[in-house]
C-alpha cells in the first residue's frame, strides 16, 4: 500500500494509491479492468478517491453464462420445485409400490392423515428435496452435456470415418453414427445420477416407508450403517440401475422425439409453458410404464428389509411378487406411480426450460 501525499491550493490531499488487486488514480483518469467496481469515495477539502473492486455480480453473471452451469443451476431449481409441490403424492406412491397400508389411492390418503396427521404427507421430504436438487441438476446436466458432445462426434465421424478396432488383419469399423446422441444421452444421465445419488434414495424410502424406526436422517444414516454397513446405503442399487437404463433412455427419447416433432409440425420454434407441461407429462407416463416391473423390484430390495423378507436379487424379487400377486402385481402402484410421475415429469421441464431461459438470456451476456 502506497500513500500519496500532496500539497498546494486546498491544502494537503492523502490519497491511496493502490491496493493489491486494483490500480488508483487520484485526479487523472481510470480505465476499469474486466469484472471490476469503481467506487468513489469523498475525502478532506474536496478531493475524491477512486477504488476499484471487483464486481461480485458481474462475476456471478459470466459464471451463469457457460452453458453447462446453467443447465445444471436449472434441472437443480426444476427438482426442487417440482418436488416441493409433489411430495404428497411421493409418499402415496412409495406406500403403494412397497405394499403398506392400503392398496386404493384415497384409501393411502386418509391412513396417512389419520396416522401421522398432515404433515405425514410430506415424510421424508427433507431427505426428498436434498436427494432431488443434486439428482435433478446431474441428470439433466449429463444429460444436455452427453448429447451435445455425440453430436459433435457424430458430424466428425461422418467427416473422417467412425471409430475402428483392430484384431490381427481384421478391421472393424464401429457404426456409431448410427446411434441416437438422444438415447445415448438419456442413459448417461440415468446412470451417472443414480451412481451419485442412490444413498438419498435410499434414505428417502426408508423415511417414508417406517418413519417410526427412522424418525430422522441421521438416526436412519446410523441404523443402515450399523445394521448393513455402507453397503446398506447402496442396496438395491443393481435393480436400480437396471430399471433406469430403459426408463432414462425412453424417458429422454420420448420428450426431445416428442418436443422436436410439435415444433416442426406446428412450426414453431418454441413451445410455452402448457405445451411443455403436457409434453414431459406423457414422456414421463411412457417411460415409466415400460419400465414400472423393475421399479417394482427395486422397492421390494430397498424396503424388504423392514419386513423381515428381503429378496437375495432382482430377479427374485420379481418372482416372489408374481407368485404372489400374479401380473398384476407387476404393476402394483402403478396408478399412483403414473398420478404422480405425470405431473412431476410435466412440472419439471415446464420448470427447467423456463430456468434455462432465464439462465441463457441475451441481457446475461451484455
Amino acid at each position: 500500500m502506497e500513500d500519496a501525499v500532496r500539497g498546494g491550493g486546498g491544502g494537503t490531499k492523502l490519497a491511496l494509491a493502490s491496493i493489491g488487486f486494483a490500480d488508483v488514480r487520484v485526479g487523472g483518469a481510470v480505465t476499469a479492468g474486466e469484472d471490476l467496481l469503481v467506487v468513489g469515495l469523498p475525502v478532506p477539502r474536496g478531493g475524491g478517491l477512486d477504488v476499484r473492486l471487483p464486481d461480485v455480480g458481474a462475476a456471478f453473471r459470466n459464471f451463469l453464462r457457460n452453458r453447462e452451469v446453467a443447465e445444471f443451476v436449472s434441472g437443480a431449481m426444476a427438482g426442487a420445485l417440482a418436488k416441493a409441490v409433489l411430495a404428497p403424492l411421493e409418499t402415496i406412491r412409495t406406500r403403494m409400490v412397497v405394499g403398506v397400508g392400503s392398496k386404493q389411492i384415497f384409501g393411502s390418503f386418509v391412513e396417512i392423515i389419520e396416522q401421522n396427521g398432515w404433515q405425514g404427507l410430506w415424510a421424508g421430504n427433507a431427505i426428498n428435496m436434498l436427494r432431488i436438487i443434486p439428482t435433478q441438476a446431474i441428470e439433466l446436466g449429463t444429460f444436455e452435456c452427453v448429447k451435445r458432445s455425440m453430436t459433435s462426434a457424430q458430424k466428425k465421424w461422418k467427416e473422417d470415418g467412425c471409430p475402428k478396432i483392430q484384431i490381427g488383419d481384421l478391421k472393424i469399423e464401429l457404426p456409431l453414427h448410427l446411434l441416437s446422441p438422444i438415447a445415448i444421452g438419456g442413459a448417461a444421465a440415468g446412470i451417472v445420477s443414480t451412481l451419485a445419488c442412490h444413498p438419498l434414495e435410499v434414505l428417502k424410502d426408508r423415511l417414508t416407508v417406517n418413519r417410526e424406526a427412522y424418525p430422522s436422517i441421521a438416526i436412519a444414516i446410523n441404523k443402515i450403517y450399523r445394521t448393513d454397513g455402507i453397503g446398506g446405503l447402496y442396496a438395491g442399487l443393481f435393480p436400480t440401475l437396471v430399471g433406469m437404463l430403459p426408463y432414462s433412455t425412453c424417458y429422454y427419447f420420448m420428450y426431445e422425439t416428442i418436443k422436436t416433432s410439435y415444433c416442426r409440425a406446428k412450426k414453431k420454434k418454441s413451445l410455452n409453458r402448457p405445451e411443455l407441461l403436457v409434453i414431459g407429462a406423457i414422456s414421463g407416463l411412457t417411460a415409466s410404464t415400460i419400465s414400472f416391473p423393475l421399479e417394482v423390484a427395486r422397492k421390494q430390495l430397498m424396503v424388504g428389509a423392514l419386513q423381515g423378507k428381503c429378496p437375495p436379487h432382482m430377479i427374485a424379487a420379481l418372482a416372489e411378487v408374481f407368485q404372489e400377486e400374479g401380473f398384476k402385481g407387476l404393476y402394483r402402484g402403478w396408478a399412483a406411480s403414473s398420478l404422480k410421475v405425470m405431473p412431476t415429469s410435466g412440472i419439471t421441464w415446464m420448470f427447467y426450460e423456463a430456468w434455462k431461459d432465464l439462465l441463457m438470456a441475451p441481457q446475461l451476456k451484455t
